[in-house]
């Protein structure tokens, strides 16, 4: 027993070592690439369409696809295991032809994703094309994201829609944004208050 242990030991050992230096061999293929940028090799990426900034770490399982457009990842950005980030569609329009057959694309087929600096996307969440998550938001485990997420709120659900605020108010948000950015990158209230109001009213809506 104790032998096998060690052998088990051993093989996670090894299989670590492999992870960290494919990671490292593969990171160039990304179109772009910050520091610490912590990825699963295993998973599935569209490299050359796919930017990434600093600190950023991609959970086990993953699918990011973008053909003809762009996944354009912030800075301190977490994703967890199974997470799938889709930048196209397919043209269903063609009349006359099974939509296998179908190659050519409309402008709305593909659109970029860009998910902004601290967020948080929780395990098995899908983020469409054309989505913008904004600054310090958090996206729930398996949420739907079809359409964009406002600064410092929580989403969930399919199709996904706010929870809440991250903070529960505004004046924490701005506490937040003053310890971490400097004047000229901070976030104007009034962009605050319009993600407020939203929560209010699907607050009012869902309850």
């Amino acid at each position: 027993m104790f032998f096998l242990r060690w052998i088990a030991k051993g093989i996670i050992f090894g299989q670590r070592l492999w992870c960290r230096l494919k990671m490292g061999l593969l990171r160039p293929a990304f179109g772009r690439h910050g520091r610490h940028f912590i990825f699963d090799p295993n998973a599935h990426y569209t490299y050359q369409n796919i930017e990434v900034g600093d600190d950023v770490s991609i959970g086990a399982g993953a699918v990011f696809m973008a053909s003809e457009s762009k996944i354009i990842i912030g800075n301190k950005v977490m994703f967890g295991p199974n997470v799938i980030v889709v930048g196209g569609n397919h043209n269903t329009s063609v009349v006359g032809k099974f939509m296998y057959d179908v190659h050519e694309k409309r402008p709305q087929d593909d659109q970029d994703v860009i998910i902004e600096d601290d967020i948080w996307v929780g395990s098995g969440a899908l983020i469409l094309k054309g989505v913008k998550i904004a600054r310090g938001a958090v996206v729930a485990a398996g949420a739907v994201v079809n359409k964009d997420v406002p600064p410092y709120t929580i989403v969930g659900g399919i199709p996904a829609r706010i929870i809440a605020l991250r903070f529960g108010d505004i004046d924490s948000v701005m506490i937040h944004e003053t310890t971490l950015y400097p004047p000229e990158k901070r976030l104007q209230k009034a962009a605050l208050y319009e993600a407020f109001v939203d929560v209010e009213k699907q607050s009012k809506r869902f309850s």
